[in-house]
């Protein structure tokens, strides 16, 4: 499928544009049908940043990745990371495919709780033609606690995040529309006077401005 290239202090040659051109024909293997694709190849300094962006019907990947040797690198890193992207969707579509739905659940527990009240019915009842009793007696109840015998630990996994990180200055506007954009709950960026700030999504999606003392 064609993939929009665009290059900011780099020339696009030949080879990177069939490098880009490979690696979104692999993504559309996984993903299906794409919309479009597009690849930012950025130079500042020391540094080979590659931005490859993919949008579907259902959701938009971005993966950023930079290098400090070539741009080959880099965008070979950027497709790497974004077909990784990809692969767990598609794992995570799958797995919701083969849950049931909540729905039957309930059903089922209704249908199996009416089945044992009916069982009991049918017994107080044979048992009252038989004694001659109307009445039963009331059930108690009962409090039942368990405690696990020990309390997992679960270990911190860390996991270094490039998409949440600004690469250039920009204003607060522009940052509330880069989260939105990379879908991420916490992103951080440099003011116009270098000034350290994040943005937080809060539970209730308003976002929270955090300034760096």
């Amino acid at each position: 499928m064609p993939v929009e290239c665009t290059g900011r202090q780099v020339v696009i040659t030949k080879p990177l544009r069939m490098l880009a051109e490979e690696g979104i024909e692999r993504i559309a293997k996984v993903l299906g049908k794409i919309i479009s694709a597009h690849v930012v190849l950025t130079a500042e300094k020391y540094r080979q940043i590659a931005e490859v962006t993919v949008n579907t019907r259902a959701c938009t990947f971005v993966a950023l990745c930079e290098s400090a040797s070539s741009m080959e690198s880099a965008l070979r890193d950027a497709l790497v990371k974004a077909e990784t992207q990809a692969t767990r969707h598609k794992s995570r579509l799958r797995t919701r495919k083969r849950q049931p739905k909540q729905e039957k659940l309930v059903e089922e527990a209704a249908v199996a709780r009416s089945g044992r009240g009916s069982v009991a019915e049918s017994r107080t009842a044979s048992n009252g033609a038989t004694n001659g009793k109307t009445h039963t007696q009331p059930a108690l109840p009962v409090t039942v606690h368990s405690f696990p015998a020990k309390v997992p630990i679960t270990e911190p996994h860390v996991v270094r995040s490039l998409d949440s990180v600004a690469l250039r200055p920009m204003t607060l506007e522009e940052a509330v529309k880069e989260a939105e954009f990379r879908d991420r709950d916490v992103f951080v960026f440099r003011d116009n006077e270098g000034n350290v700030k994040v943005l937080h999504r809060k539970r209730d999606g308003k976002m929270e401005l955090i300034e760096a003392p």
